[in-house]
């Protein structure tokens, strides 16, 4: 979550360190990570989460709000109907959600066979990154041909036009489209079989170490299959898929490593995480209010000046300089969020979907 505002929020997105911006199509840089890593541990989530568990209406329900503040943010503050953005991350995040959900109930078996669980959801998962493998190499595009995987020419993209044409985050093609949600959901699978394997081990270590040795495997097959199906984030590439769930299935083991030993001056460290964790709904929401009004409130009409640019130009130019400005900008952003969610964590409020 603190990676993601801090990607999100630059002070000036001419001038940002490579890093903290997703590759421009084929390829990845750390940033193309984070939205994968949420997957993955909503994936785990499910599996541990009471809530998860509960009736049908309530699943649905929580799905639904996740959604509906997906589709606020992509309106405000002006909510044009025109150009209304139908897609999104909180869109994306509530359709595997569901559909997770929906694979781990229905594949359940009866006798509550843990491991057969997890073969089950192994096999659904294959079956999905191999599919729309399938899907977007071999089916030819109208206007277009089999194969393409170029922003506009892909079939993910011509689908998006058909049926939501005026309403994406790009004339032609959005990074969140209604196809390349089906690999995200096999992400987010993985991280239910990550889950799952937890719940059933008596040795947490174990777990540690198969999730390693799971994820360095998934890492190398992603890396291998890039060569056929190019590791892509806005195509949400089968190979992509791979390799984003098998680097956090290694950072979940670290992670879980860590947590274990927190004690001390690492409990301490380990806090602030917890705070940003424990609402991350909330911190998305407000990261996209402020980030837009501050965008859109104009101070100077004459230039035009919006509120966001004179506040950097005033206050982080002189301090720093291109890249650096832009970073601290950023990091400023995230310390006065984080300052209201630890004062939330101090006194145990948590926004609850």
């Amino acid at each position: 979550m603190a990676a993601m505002v801090i990607v999100n929020n630059p002070g000036d997105w001419n001038t940002v360190y490579a890093p903290l911006l997703h590759a421009p199509w084929h390829g990845w840089t750390p940033t193309d990570l984070i939205f994968p890593f949420f997957l993955f541990i909503v994936g785990v989530a499910i599996t541990l989460s009471p809530r998860s568990s509960s009736g049908v209406g309530a699943v649905l329900r929580r799905g639904a709000t996740i959604f509906g503040l997906g589709l606020f943010l992509a309106g405000f503050p002006f909510f044009n109907l025109a150009t209304w953005r139908i897609p999104g991350v909180l869109q994306r995040i509530a359709l595997c959600y569901l559909a997770a959900v929906a694979v781990d109930r229905l594949i359940a078996p009866r006798d509550g066979n843990t491991s057969k669980r997890i073969q089950r959801v192994a096999f659904v998962t294959i079956a999905i990154v191999t599919v729309y493998a399938a899907l977007m190499l071999w089916v030819p595009v109208p206007g277009s041909s089999a194969g393409d995987l170029t922003p506009d020419g892909n079939l993910g993209a011509w689908l998006d036009r058909a049926l939501m044409r005026g309403h994406l985050w790009r004339p032609g093609w959005d990074p969140e489209g209604l196809l390349s949600t089906m690999p995200a959901v096999a992400t987010t699978l993985i991280g239910v079989m990550a889950g799952d394997a937890l719940k059933r081990t008596t040795d947490v270590a174990h777990w540690r170490g198969s999730l390693v040795i799971g994820g360095l495997v998934a890492i190398a097959m992603g890396s291998l299959w890039h060569a056929w199906f190019p590791i892509n984030k806005s195509l949400w590439t089968s190979s992509y898929v791979l390799f984003t769930a098998g680097a956090a299935a290694v950072a979940l083991a670290v992670c879980s490593a860590w947590a274990d030993k927190a004690e001390g001056w690492r409990l301490r460290t380990s806090e602030p995480f917890v705070a940003l964790g424990r609402n991350a709904i909330l911190l998305f929401v407000l990261s996209g209010i402020v980030g837009r009004i501050i965008g859109v409130v104009i101070v100077d009409p004459a230039a035009p000046l919006s509120l966001k640019a004179w506040i950097y130009s005033s206050l982080f130019v002189p301090l720093a300089s291109g890249r650096n400005a832009s970073l601290l900008f950023a990091v400023t952003n995230l310390l006065l969020l984080y300052a209201l969610l630890a004062w939330l964590h101090r006194r145990r409020v948590y926004w609850k979907v």
